[in-house]
């Protein structure tokens, strides 16, 4: 039989190219799967850390998963779950919310002023305070009377629990460890106001005189300053030691105090003696002691008994919940997440942790949560006992974008490369403007959570958690984390 030339070389070509295919199969590496990658990207981090990832898509579907139920220290990815827990109480809590109060007492012949705290988180004496100022307050009582005794600060509204189990000590002294306190006054923070002088000289400090603060820095050359702090629990004497550029210009420092009702007191006895009020007696301080029936496993749903306030002779009206949390969220602002946490508490309870606690359980269940998944030992994440897995972020985070103020809740977190505490992460990536997750920094801990917009359009949930980190290597880890993240979102 014979095969015609056009046939022949139609059979060649076609035998050929497949060769060629075959080939070229064996010479060309299968895909790596996302998986592999995104273990191989982590594995750059520091040597010995620890990571949790997992990643899904809106509808559930797993797309990453590493260590998704270990669990691990989430620093600042608490105040996620402390928002969502006030965010789904929010009716409730504006019908109940209060700002600071201010009456006066009578008592021996005498009148003491009685300054109430209810847990408003932005309650300011600022020389350019425009709402919710002490200011307003002191003038009330300067137009009654020109006289009074004793000034006292009063934040019974929640029992004294001024820090959580768990967190450090030594974070006491900062600004981000400061009491918490239901009468809290600029942050229940003291602002030092530092100038550096002639090379060997001391700067000069401009701070209230709440604290005596024993300034042992020197001047030196440059601009470069290694100021250290240290200032024992429930002392006010602030010790500053170091060195500061004679080139690094003014500065401010900010600093924890332990007594936040002691201080506010103290500021409105400066504000009424600038009124012309004569100030005669002391400065003291009512609080609320802890008891076990603050607990309520204690109380066996028995209603908690709360102190019953009088009129007051002015007040001040409450803040926005809500615009609070935007803060809370974006700058990680821990006074006002443990405030937050005490407001929900006190709706439900007595204002306790313990309460808090109960409220996040109640919640997290109706989230559909496993309970072993997450633990928290206080509402911002400055506890070392705190543990979430990212599962249980990531559950979390999938709950909240089905509720009606999941929108809402969303707009609180930072923007990759934009805003908070994302605003110098992701740079010239894929994710510069498409990531919106909570941050999360505690001492050899990093946690990032949220959402993120993918190449294709595409809304992923995520959880990236990071522990036992070698010391000074915490960056490397976030480094490794934000590559990983990156990756997924030009995958998909």
């Amino acid at each position: 039989m014979t095969l015609s030339i056009g046939r022949f070389v139609l059979a060649s070509a076609f035998a050929l190219s497949l060769s060629l295919a075959s080939a070229d199969a064996q010479t060309s590496p299968a895909p790596v799967p996302l998986q592999t990658t995104i273990e191989q990207k982590l594995a750059e981090g520091p040597p010995g850390s620890r990571f949790g990832m997992l990643v899904t898509m809106l509808d559930g579907e797993v797309l990453v998963s590493i260590a998704p139920d270990q669990r691990f220290i989430p620093a600042s990815n608490t105040k996620m779950f402390t928002t969502a827990i006030a965010y789904a109480e929010l009716p409730a809590l504006q019908q109940t919310a209060k700002g600071a109060g201010v009456r006066l007492e009578q008592a021996g012949g005498a009148t003491d002023v009685v300054l109430h705290g209810r847990g408003d988180a932005v309650l300011s004496s600022a020389d350019d305070c425009k709402t919710d100022c002490l200011q307003t307050l002191a003038d009330a009582v300067a137009a009654r009377t020109r006289h009074v005794r004793n000034i006292v600060g009063d934040d019974s509204w929640f029992p004294d629990e001024r820090w959580s189990p768990g967190m450090s000590w030594n974070n006491i002294q900062s600004r981000y460890g400061t009491g918490v306190s239901a009468l809290t006054l600029d942050d229940n923070e003291l602002v030092v106001k530092l100038t550096p002088a002639a090379i060997g000289a001391a700067p000069t400090i401009d701070a209230p005189g709440y604290f005596t603060i024993d300034n042992r820095i020197t001047t030196v050359a440059g601009k470069a300053d290694e100021i250290e702090a240290f200032r024992m629990p429930n002392s006010r004497t602030l010790y500053l030691t170091g060195t500061v550029g004679a080139e690094a210009g003014p500065m401010t420092l900010r600093y924890g105090i332990d007594d936040p009702a002691h201080y506010a007191a103290w500021r409105l006895g400066e504000l009424l003696r600038a009124r012309g009020v004569r100030v005669d007696g002391q400065i003291e301080v009512r609080h609320r002691p802890l008891t076990a029936a603050d607990d309520p496993e204690n109380r066996k749903d028995a209603a908690p008994v709360l102190p019953v306030e009088p009129a007051m002779l002015a007040e001040l009206p409450a803040p926005s919940l809500a615009e609070n949390m935007l803060r809370i969220n974006k700058e990680s602002q821990n006074l006002h997440t443990e405030l937050m946490l005490r407001r929900v508490s006190r709706h439900a309870g007595s204002g306790s942790i313990a309460d808090g606690q109960a409220v996040m359980r109640r919640v997290m269940t109706e989230a559909g949560l496993p309970a072993a998944g997450y633990h928290f030992a206080d509402g911002s994440g400055m506890s070392s006992y705190n543990r979430i897995s990212p599962r249980a972020a990531v559950g979390l985070l999938s709950w909240i974008s089905r509720q009606p103020w999941s929108m809402a809740w969303r707009e609180t977190l930072p923007v990759a490369a934009r805003d908070g505490t994302l605003q110098n992460r992701f740079k010239g990536t894929i994710l510069e403007g498409k990531l919106f997750a909570k941050t999360g920094s505690l001492n050899a801990s990093r946690a990032l959570s949220g959402y993120l917009t993918t190449r294709s359009g595409r809304t992923l949930i995520f959880s990236a958690l990071a522990n036992d980190m070698p010391e000074d290597t915490d960056a490397q880890a976030t480094a490794a984390v934000d590559r990983a993240l990156v990756a997924i979102a030009e995958a998909f």
